[in-house]
């Protein structure tokens, strides 16, 4: 078993926290410190390593049992969940958004799960929700792109993506591309935005965050071993 010693720490955080400082990430009209401190930190990292040693595990073979079914990597699904809840299937948030996957129950009903907080469940169910919402993007939306828009997504809701990707359109970025994407996401809450859109406004800030958060997580996964997982599946290129 490899073990994390703190220049691997500092290599992982060298290699995935690149996306530069939060005022380049959420927008060019948007107030970067209201976002700043939910971006991932050193601190965070260290947590999810300890978490994926000890917490993880247990929940693996779903994991890879709900990615053969889906086509995704079961890498990007833990990230998920753990950007989600940090693997606690018992999860509740104030929005009474529940379990592992962290799902409404609106998409719980629709996806037949008798039960949020139960693992399997829901990591099934969200893993098959992802999936749905990367298959409903249009062809002209190609991978890696693909999968980080659905994740935006997930967190808003597929009404308000298209409403993000309409405001692109007007202001002439590209809506396919999620370099793009990041910066129009915030917009979704500006009325000079918002209020052309049929969707209305949207929380657009939170779904950078969760993406960027997701893909540093996906990351260090595919970088470090975790005791009794296998490791060997692939990724879609950056």
């Amino acid at each position: 078993m490899r073990r994390i010693l703190p220049f691997t720490l500092t290599f992982i955080l060298g290699s995935c926290c690149q996306s530069g400082p939060p005022e380049r990430r959420i927008g060019p009209d948007i107030d970067p410190s209201c976002y700043a401190e939910r971006y991932i930190d050193a601190t965070d990292i260290a947590a999810f390593l300890a978490l994926s040693r000890t917490r993880l595990p247990r929940y693996g073979a779903m994991f890879r049992q709900a990615a053969n079914a889906t086509g995704l990597d079961w890498r990007l699904l833990a990230a998920l969940a753990y950007q989600e809840s940090q693997w606690d299937p018992l999860a509740t948030s104030p929005t009474r958004v529940r379990g592992m996957m962290m799902l409404t129950e609106d998409t719980a009903d629709r996806l037949k799960v008798t039960n949020r907080l139960d693992a399997k469940q829901s990591i099934e169910a969200g893993a098959r929700y992802l999936a749905l919402l990367r298959d409903d993007l249009p062809e002209t939306v190609l991978e890696p792109d693909r999968t980080w828009l659905a994740l935006a997504a997930y967190n808003l809701g597929m009404g308000h993506l298209n409403g993000a990707r309409a405001i692109a359109r007007m202001i002439k970025r590209d809506p396919n591309h999620w370099n793009e994407m990041r910066e129009v996401l915030p917009l979704l809450s500006e009325p000079d935005y918002y209020e052309k859109l049929i969707s209305g406004q949207g929380r657009g800030g939170e779904a950078v965050i969760l993406v960027e958060n997701v893909r540093v997580y996906y990351d260090v996964l595919s970088r470090v071993e975790v005791e009794g997982l296998d490791m060997s599946f692939s990724i879609p290129p950056r």
